[in-house]
């Protein structure tokens, strides 16, 4: 019974600090809000990354934030923000309208490489859904499949076999492909570590050193794919399908929180 009621105290004492985190931050919230209103981006954005100190993430968060960097004309925070807001909320209009705007203070133009055959196909298809959404479909499928080979096994009619036969390798083939969706889904969300560079100009290296020959140059605002990282060092890779080191300092992963 002790144990009952210290379990029962200490969950409402954590429901109270949450609740009261909550109020508190909104009213951070709304302080930034009127300090932006008023064109103090500084002291807005001070407003905003006290609720962030408090481990709180949201669309709305990120967006005003990155708003108030945009106004302050700083090219990589402003980007790196829209980036996660845009990672919360992929739909919203104003958010991919803002970023738009932010990228064009930048100053690498980088062409992108597009994907072509089946490759490209089997890409979006994987992005249609989540992994777990993919792995749901699969086992699902199964279910269907062993059911309809049950039915096949145990009715008489000839018509009935041949629709459960049918219905049963149909099923199959769509577990397999939600299988593969899946697996591929997994692989790209594993090797999609994007970050934006934050450094005003950065070498970028051919080696992880900084003896190395230079491969060329990035500014701030550039978005990397970071594919390997040695000691202080990441290797990046760009849309345009060039690779390089740059210094771990010089970027900031989009991926953390």
């Amino acid at each position: 019974m002790i144990h009952l009621q210290k379990t029962y105290f200490f969950s409402l004492v954590f429901a109270f600090l949450s609740l009261f985190s909550f109020a508190q931050n909104t009213e951070l919230f709304e302080q930034g809000n009127a300090l932006y209103n008023d064109g103090k981006y500084e002291e807005a954005i001070e407003k905003y990354d006290q609720i962030l100190d408090t481990d709180m993430h949201s669309a709305e968060l990120y967006f005003n934030l990155a708003n108030a960097h945009y106004k302050l004309n700083h090219i990589a925070p402003s980007i790196y923000y829209y980036e996660k807001a845009q990672h919360l909320a992929p739909n919203d209009a104003d958010i991919k309208q803002n970023m738009a705007f932010a990228n064009n203070m930048t100053l690498d133009a980088i062409d992108v490489v597009p994907e072509v055959g089946i490759s490209k196909v089997i890409n979006q298809v994987s992005h249609a859904i989540s992994f777990d959404a993919w792995a749901i479909m699969a086992i699902c499928f199964v279910l269907l499949a062993v059911f309809s080979f049950i039915n096949y096994y145990m009715s008489f009619g000839t018509r009935t076999k041949r629709f459960s036969f049918t219905f049963g390798s149909v099923f199959i083939l769509l577990m397999l492909a939600s299988l593969v969706s899946a697996f591929n889904k997994y692989e790209l969300d594993k090797s999609d570590n994007p970050a934006i560079v934050f450094a005003q100009e950065s070498q970028i290296k051919n080696e992880p050193n900084l003896r190395s020959s230079e491969a060329f140059i990035l500014h701030e605002g550039t978005k990397v794919q970071v594919v390997d990282t040695v000691d202080s060092w990441k290797k990046i890779k760009l849309t345009d399908g060039k690779t390089g080191w740059i210094r771990a300092k010089d970027i900031k992963l989009l991926r953390s929180f």
